[in-house]
């Protein structure tokens, strides 16, 4: 019988405290979080490893430290609204349960599976599971404290940063070459203002991809 508990304390203690994430709601909700129950089951013995699982197409599940460091910098408080676009199974949304007043998850019919029920299993019942394009968001939940997103980007739709609250904040993997960069966008008057966060990796969210104008 695999011990998910153990492996659940050691991912925190050697994957998510030594990249710098120190905020104590952060590290309690990833350790109370059974992040198998939100992988594919025959992916079930790989959740706890530093690398992104994949879900099939160009779908991966965040590895816990690039989620963490994403957390982190959001800095997310008790009474804010959130948008987790590109939930999956669910993982991601279950922890920010633990931190938000709220969580609107939001994937397509086929990533999501029983990631309602899943959620439900696990007592995050301030999440609202919504099937949909994720480069279109959530408009009618809106507008959002923080919106996070699962994967990389090339281009990042208005339409998502038109639902972020005047004062919000979004993180964001900007694919660039190899390795992307993090980034958390502030909404000031209207307009986003983006600060660099770190370095990760993951493949470009389908929507996402940025479109090559072919001239002859």
């Amino acid at each position: 019988m695999t011990d998910f508990a153990s492996r659940r304390t050691m991912m925190v203690d050697a994957q998510v405290r030594p990249a710098d994430v120190t905020k104590f709601p952060i590290i309690e909700a990833m350790l109370a979080v059974p992040r198998e129950v939100f992988v594919p089951g025959e992916k079930r013995e790989a959740a706890y490893l530093g690398d992104n699982i994949p879900l099939g197409g160009s779908r991966v599940m965040l590895e816990p430290r690039t989620l963490a460091k994403m957390l982190d910098a959001l800095d997310i408080q008790p009474d804010e609204l959130v948008l987790d676009l590109g939930c999956a199974l669910g993982y991601s949304a279950a922890v920010i349960s633990c931190l938000a007043e709220a969580v609107i998850a939001v994937d397509s019919e086929d990533m999501l599976g029983d990631a309602e029920a899943t959620l439900s299993e696990v007592g995050a019942d301030n999440v609202v599971v919504q099937v949909g394009d994720l480069t279109a968001g959530a408009p009618e939940h809106g507008p959002y404290d923080v919106i996070i997103l699962e994967g990389a980007v090339e281009t990042l739709p208005d339409a998502l940063t038109d639902q972020l609250k005047d004062g919000g904040r979004m993180a964001v993997l900007f694919a660039e070459g190899a390795l992307g960069t993090v980034k958390v966008g502030y909404k000031i008057d209207g307009k986003m203002s983006w600060r660099f966060a770190f370095n990760a990796g993951a493949p470009v969210l389908p929507g996402f991809e940025r479109h090559t104008a072919f001239t002859l």
